[in-house]
């Protein structure tokens, strides 16, 4: 049996998945290799970069025109800014990627003695020189992952790329792609050589342009949960389908890790799938809390970027309810759009209810442990919450500890919400269950 997918590229014959050729536009992809151009990809982690790359390298090599290899760098992160450590992580990954993809173990014989003789600032450019001179096709390279190197590394591996760029295609290679979460233009790399911040344009100017792979379609969240009910019989419910794409807008992870723990997470839910009972509206609510009290590590990674200045700057004002003004750098509202946390049109918004969902929740979980207050006078006989009492009670609570505990947030601003968001989460945690009336509110307020 296959299931969803919520770690590393997809497989097919492991994964429910969509066709990653049909998630870029292949057409012009391919009328850039076929014009030499070196161009961008790049999208938020998580939503299926790697996956396509993987996919576009079969289907090049499929082919009779070139030969193509994917490599992944991001192992040269640890190296920072010491280049050669970099430099010879990417020349050693080059090696192993070439014998493993192509079957062509050139590169893992001269990249050593290469990297003595021609230095860090020089040895990518001379070995990925001397593999396309001796190649029968021009060579198509995929790079993922750039955006993770550091300073003058990354600055030395865009200049070698950038200087090989006028011999391509017989001594360079055709056409490189280069993967990662932000554009090129965006980098802003702090150089310890030059003492400097130096933009990614002017360390890699010959990019052609920049593509984004956006999220799922809601018709391909709706074809991608099909691939379970034709692998296994079980079907989902009309408005477990839509409610699955309103609490992800088809951002690809969430997608696939809300459809996993509705249908798999528990040996009492493979069982149903063996019964093939209906998947429900409610089953996906109860999944949407289970998969955010986890905290799985795409959602730590989220939590992360709130600790960020830059991104206190454009969340803040979205939490309190005011417009994201034109005095906040562009820069930074460009920066979350990159890393997924916000979408631009029709008005400046959190991408989705999950995340919009979670950013509360993360910025007051320390005020919500140390919030040391009794919930079960707010619990019904019935284990439902009366919100009257809530309400009442809150009031009277932010009139005596507002001051204090505001002051505690980072984001000051919007600490009067936040602080009635870590109060009410307190009474829901500590009230135990959520019961049909609460999960109620919740629907009504997914449709207002």
């Amino acid at each position: 049996m296959r299931y969803f997918n919520t770690a590393g590229p997809i497989r097919q014959k492991d994964h429910y998945c969509l066709n990653p050729l049909k998630r870029i536009n292949l057409k012009e992809i391919l009328s850039l290799i076929e014009q030499k151009k070196y161009f961008v990809l790049h999208a938020p982690r998580q939503t299926g970069k790697t996956s396509c790359l993987l996919a576009l390298m079969e289907y090049l090599n499929n082919q009779t025109n070139f030969k193509c290899l994917y490599i992944n760098v991001e192992a040269a992160q640890g190296a920072r800014e010491n280049v050669k450590r970099g430099v010879k992580a990417i020349l050693n990954e080059l090696g192993s990627r070439s014998k493993f993809h192509l079957k062509d173990s050139y590169i893992d014989k001269i990249w050593t003695e290469t990297l003595e003789r021609s230095g860090e600032d020089g040895a990518l450019n001379e070995v990925l020189s001397r593999w396309t001179e001796g190649s029968q096709k021009p060579i198509v390279l995929f790079i993922d992952e750039i955006d993770s190197l550091i300073g003058d590394t990354l600055i030395s591996v865009l200049r070698q790329i950038r200087a090989g760029y006028d011999k391509r295609p017989e001594n360079f290679p055709q056409s490189i792609i280069l993967c990662g979460v932000r554009d090129v233009r965006d980098y802003r790399i702090h150089s310890d050589r030059d003492k400097s911040i130096i933009t990614g344009g002017s360390a890699f100017n010959i990019k052609a342009v920049s593509l984004r792979l956006g999220d799922f379609l809601e018709s391909e969240v709706y074809e991608l949960l099909e691939e379970h009910t034709k692998e296994t019989g079980q079907k989902f419910d009309v408005k477990a389908k839509e409610l699955i794409w309103h609490y992800t807008q088809g951002q690809p992870w969430l997608v696939n890790a809300l459809a996993y723990q509705t249908c798999f997470e528990t040996a009492a839910k493979r069982d149903k799938i063996l019964q093939k009972e209906l998947i429900t509206e409610e089953m996906v609510i109860d999944a949407k809390e289970a998969l955010i009290l986890r905290r799985e590590t795409h959602l730590d990674q989220l939590a992360d970027k709130l600790r960020e200045e830059r991104v206190r700057r454009v969340i803040e004002p979205i939490i309190t309810g005011k417009m994201v003004t034109a005095d906040i750098p562009e820069d930074d509202v460009q920066y979350l759009t990159d890393l997924g946390l916000i979408k631009r049109k029709p008005s400046i918004v959190i991408s989705n209810p999950i995340y919009m969902e979670i950013i509360p929740r993360m910025l007051t979980s320390t005020t919500q442990d140390s919030i040391s207050h009794k919930t079960l006078w707010y619990v019904k006989p019935d284990g439902s919450i009366d919100m009257k009492k809530i309400i009442s009670e809150f009031q009277e609570f932010f009139r005596e500890n507002s001051e204090s505990w505001v002051e505690r947030f980072a984001y000051k601003e919007a600490g009067p919400q936040l602080l009635m968001q870590a109060f009410l989460q307190r009474v829901i945690n500590s009230g135990g269950r959520i019961e049909r009336e609460y999960g109620t509110i919740k629907q009504k307020g997914r449709n207002r």
